[in-house]
């Protein structure tokens, strides 16, 4: 059974979430993450998880995406205080570089959060949950950097659509990669190719709901479910079954997330 690695559930219309996770587990998921975006709404984020039902589990991560940094203070203690003391919380982030959106005054807020996120992510132990846009030189530069100044930790480069060589120095110092309803759209061909590249062990996938719904229903809202879109064109590209892709990608999900 498939699991969705990565969405927004709190920016999902709050009276559809039933609905949703409905059609979640008719799409044959067993498993969600709603992502946090900032420390201030980690409250929401925590208290998703009482969605989960018997068979579809809700998990949560907290942090503060790169386009929030300037302007939530980032402690790595208060971090991962936090993380260690709600339920439900299974990872660290989004955090990471986004240039598209942030000027060159707000990078080095971005930087210093996610130096802090590491770092919270050293400290529980939990995965961190890395944003990547249009910044690879230094993403590489910073991760490399953080490995060889303390030694490795968990991390997953989330929605993946960035170069070859990000993805290479992520797999090289132990992290995963996940790919998106991006790896679905016509013009994609180059990340394709990177996702026929990636080692299977180390392979995920998510829909970053409410956005970047895959083919077939690219343009309308995206939701957990439709993570299936996604997997069945990755397991196109890697010429492999979909239940076997499904056995992979949920395998390493539970691997890296440390979840039974």
């Amino acid at each position: 059974m498939l699991i969705d690695s990565h969405c927004h559930l709190d920016l999902l219309p709050e009276e559809e979430r039933d609905a949703i996770l409905d059609r979640a587990e008719q799409a044959g998921l067993s498993g969600l993450v709603t992502i946090g975006t900032r420390l201030s709404r980690a409250a929401v984020n925590i208290g998703l998880t009482a969605l989960s039902r018997p068979t579809l589990d809700v998990w949560c991560t907290i942090g503060t995406h790169p386009d929030n940094a300037h302007t939530e203070d980032q402690d790595a203690d208060g971090l991962a205080s936090l993380a260690a003391s709600a339920p439900g919380v299974i990872g660290i982030g989004e955090s990471g570089l986004d240039y598209f959106h942030g000027a060159p005054d707000v990078r080095p807020a971005q930087q210093r959060s996610f130096r802090a996120h590491i770092a919270a992510a050293r400290e529980t132990g939990l995965p961190l949950v890395i944003h990547a846009r249009a910044a690879d030189e230094d993403m590489i530069a910073m991760l490399e950097r953080a490995h060889a100044e303390d030694g490795s930790f968990p991390f997953l480069l989330h929605c993946f659509s960035s170069g070859a060589a990000l993805a290479e120095c992520g797999v090289r110092l132990g992290g995963y990669v996940s790919f998106s309803g991006i790896l679905t759209f016509p013009k994609s061909d180059e990340l394709r190719a990177i996702a026929r590249a990636v080692p299977e062990d180390r392979l995920l996938v998510e829909t970053d709901a409410p956005y970047l719904a895959p083919v077939p229903v690219r343009g309308k809202q995206n939701e957990p479910g439709f993570v299936a879109h996604t997997a069945r064109r990755l397991a196109e590209e890697r010429g492999v079954a979909a239940e076997r892709l499904a056995e992979i990608t949920t395998g390493n999900f539970r691997r890296l997330f440390k979840v039974g």
